[in-house]
């Protein structure tokens, strides 16, 4: 079913691949509060569309809202409200064929930190049907493209920093060649240098195997290098979408300019939350 499923969509021309419409989600704050205490709202009522082939970024500063946009979409939250489809696939009603179809990068991604970065990449392979010995060459090729030497590739997980860790995590998810990819603030902990290595590995990545890719990320610099549109989140809500240089002409200045205008903060600042909206 998911190989029809692919073909279908490598046919058609204008294809939404992700299709978001009032999507709502809201969390009881874990603290102890008053009988009846307020709910947070991480959510609230989003509508977007991400086209296939584009690179999309959500940016936002933390609080909110982009990474439980990014769970909601990946299938590990249920919306509240609204509905979602992958390729035009119910999140909730066709759940298994839509996790063959994504992949999904966080900033907490978990390993078997003993085994090495090529053992954790071949038992991942492994379990999404990638015999061994495809595995091998491919994590290679991706890890070199992401500025692993060979050497580091046999060091177990805890013996290598946590921006090399990030790059092994972003590995993992491109092994499997998802049509799209959801990357959660993937260069958070990297240097300037490997962050230009993963954001031109992202790039190729659309260009060289028809990926799409929605990239949630509070670094401006990353989000105007990557992005074909831009969506603004602050507090749980969409309030600009557009292309870098359109977000610039319809709220003048630069794209940080453009921030401050619709959320009256910089983006370091962060939102004001008391739930888990990041």
């Amino acid at each position: 079913m998911a190989i029809q499923i692919r073909e279908r969509i490598r046919t058609e021309k204008k294809t939404a691949a992700l299709a978001a419409c009032e999507v709502s989600k809201a969390f009881r704050p874990s603290r102890v509060v008053p009988v009846g205490g307020m709910t947070v709202r991480a959510v609230d009522a989003v509508s977007l569309s991400v086209w296939r082939g584009e690179i999309y970024g959500l940016l936002g500063a933390n609080g909110s809202g982009k990474s439980t946009l990014i769970r909601l979409f990946s299938t590990l939250l249920t919306p509240e409200a609204g509905t979602v489809s992958i390729f035009g696939l119910d999140i909730g009603r066709d759940e298994l064929a839509v996790k063959r179809l994504i992949n999904r990068v966080s900033v907490e991604a978990s390993f078997f930190k003993k085994l090495s970065a090529m053992e954790n990449l071949v038992y991942a392979g492994r379990l999404c049907g990638v015999p061994p010995e495809e595995s091998r060459a491919k994590v290679t090729s991706i890890l070199r493209r992401l500025g692993i030497e060979d050497a580091r590739m046999k060091e177990p997980l805890d013996k290598l920093s946590r921006g090399m860790q990030q790059k092994v995590a972003i590995a993992r998810a491109f092994l499997t060649t998802p049509m799209l990819l959801l990357l959660d603030e993937p260069t958070t902990g990297l240097d300037i240098r490997s962050k230009r290595e993963v954001q031109t590995f992202v790039r190729d990545l659309r260009d060289e195997h028809d990926a799409t890719i929605l990239l949630t990320t509070h670094d401006l610099d990353e989000a105007a290098r990557l992005a074909d549109r831009i969506g603004i989140l602050h507090q749980g809500r969409l309030v600009a979408e557009g292309t870098p240089a359109e977000l610039a002409a319809r709220h003048g200045g630069t794209l940080e300019d453009v921030f401050m205008t619709l959320t009256g903060r910089r983006i370091e600042e962060g939102d004001e939350a008391g739930g888990p909206a990041e």
